[in-house]
This record gives structure tokens, C-alpha cells and sequence, in this order.
């Protein structure tokens, strides 16, 4: 993978501590936080990179009982 690209993202001051009380909550950074929203929201969208696995894992094998 290459590296990541830095830029700069202004925000609503109440949207970047909404943001941070989410990231805390989930143990995250702001960043990570932030980045992790994006994906979840291009592959909802169907617009994710072709190269991304999917985060949720795998359903559980169904047992025969």
C-alpha cells in the first residue's frame, strides 16, 4: 500500500467534537476515527477501491445440528 496523504480538513467545531467523543467512545484517533467513517461509508455506497477487503468478518460456519 502507499503511503497515506496528508491534507488539511475544515470542519464545524461542534462536527470535530462529535467526531472526537465517537473516536474516544470506540478507542480510535480522531484520525483513524474519521478515516474509518469514510470507508465504511464508500463501501456502503458501492465506491470503495477495488483493492479493500471487507472489514466485517466472516459469518460464522452454519452447524448441522
Amino acid at each position: 500500500m502507499a503511503g497515506k496523504k496528508a491534507f488539511l480538513l475544515r470542519l464545524d467545531p461542534a462536527v470535530h467534537d462529535a467526531l472526537q467523543r465517537w473516536a474516544a467512545d470506540e478507542l480510535r484517533s480522531l484520525n483513524g476515527h474519521i478515516e474509518f467513517v469514510l470507508r465504511r461509508a464508500l463501501r456502503e455506497a458501492g465506491r470503495a477501491p477495488h483493492h479493500e477487503a471487507p472489514t466485517d468478518p466472516p459469518a460464522p460456519p452454519e452447524s448441522d445440528q
